[in-house]
């Protein structure tokens, strides 16, 4: 799931144009306490690294990864598995 929505949220930043240099989606899973240990939840949280990134264009590229592109956390979702993404930009030096 993390490098399938990181590679979304890559191509949707180029497509925006953003001078984008690397893009880390870090993953915290909590399953369930029983057999089959399910996921129960999962929080996605992606650090964007670029130049002069726009805010607004980042927050745009990961709420469309979630909600349109990304496969794996839409289908689990539709399974119960609560999904959480967050962002934080990082300027490149």
């Amino acid at each position: 799931m993390g490098g399938g929505a990181s590679f979304d949220v890559v191509h949707i930043l180029k497509k925006l144009r953003q001078d984008i240099t690397a893009c880390v989606a870090e993953l915290i899973a909590k399953r369930v306490n029983q057999v089959p240990a399910v996921f129960e939840s999962i929080n996605i949280h992606f650090k964007v690294t670029g130049r002069s990134l726009d805010p607004r264009k980042v927050e745009r590229a990961v709420r469309l990864s979630a909600e349109k592109y990304c496969s794996a956390s839409i289908m689990m979702g539709k399974e119960g598995v609560l999904i959480r993404h967050s962002h934080s930009s990082v300027e490149a030096v």
